[in-house]
């Protein structure tokens, strides 16, 4: 097919405005990147501004990861992360494939229940209450079972699961599979774009966790990398248990964001395409 003129011009500007997106988007990345590997006096003699660093040195790297907290707070993070995904997995697996079948007895009082959380909630102080009751607090799991369950993410997965021809539930009935069996062996295989979707949804969400941390959490030791990193970009003045840099400097602040970016980042390239996939078959009934 032959494009004429203003197919052209169109394409041309479609390209032109993705270029620039991408260049807004990339921008403020490349410059914290940058800024984290330059020296400090080579930061100061470009007015603060850098993007292409001439000289690289990895000390605020160094001096960053030779404290104690960030480690441990990196570790608290990856527990909290993995377990914390693995548990909404389970949870919303087991709860958006029931309500997925249209023979459910009391289906439409479940997503009735259910809708409801999404429009109100009980408000902070109750959920305080509830964690402080339930013996959670300054415990990691207080960053997990609290959020143990996404509405939206299971509204997602009962729609995926509802797009699964009937035939083939009648097929592994007639063999005589009971639903756990039909689950694991026929609705998980077919479902791993729409498991790495809602997977993805949750591990990010536990990656950034904040402000559950700072809510529930006063144990310095169990405060994820988010909570440090914050600390490190508001006080700028504490020493941080550093014993030979008392003041945090700019590039260990563009550091700090850097070690808290780069592994859920690293992670989205690999299940990009099963994310795309995912959200469109998940979200549309028909």
């Amino acid at each position: 097919m032959v494009k004429g003129t203003e197919d052209k011009i169109f394409n041309a500007v479609v390209y032109t405005v993705l270029v620039l997106v991408g260049v807004a988007v990339l921008f403020p990345l490349l410059f914290v990147l940058s800024v984290s590997l330059t020296p400090m006096a080579e930061v100061l003699k470009n007015g603060g501004y850098i993007v292409i660093p001439k000289n690289i040195t990895f000390a605020a790297y160094e001096e960053l990861l030779g404290d104690r907290a960030i480690p441990r707070a990196f570790l608290v993070t990856v527990f909290v992360t993995v377990v914390g995904t693995a548990v909404n997995m389970v949870l919303t697996l087991l709860m958006a494939y029931p309500l997925s079948r249209k023979l459910l007895p009391g289906r439409s009082f479940f997503l009735f229940v259910i809708l409801i959380t999404m429009l109100f909630n009980g408000g902070i102080i109750p959920l305080y209450l509830t964690v402080k009751a339930t013996g959670l607090l300054n415990t990691v799991w207080a960053m997990i079972i609290p959020g143990a369950i996404g509405t939206f993410n299971i509204l997602i997965m009962k729609s995926f699961f509802e797009n699964i021809p009937e035939e083939l539930f009648e097929s592994v009935r007639m063999d005589g599979a009971r639903e756990m069996r039909i689950l694991l062996q026929l609705v998980m295989p077919l479902s791993v774009p729409v498991m790495l979707t809602i997977g993805l949804f949750y591990s990010v969400g536990h990656w950034n966790a904040f402000f559950s941390a700072i809510m529930f959490i006063t144990n310095p030791d169990l405060h994820p990398i988010q909570v440090i990193v914050r600390n490190i970009l508001a006080e700028p003045s504490a020493s941080m248990d550093f014993t030979d840099v008392p003041v945090p400097t700019e590039a260990m602040q563009m550091a700090a964001i850097v070690v808290a970016c780069v592994p859920i980042i690293a992670v989205y390239p690999f299940i990009q395409k099963h994310f795309t996939k995912g959200m469109l078959i998940g979200s549309i009934k028909g």
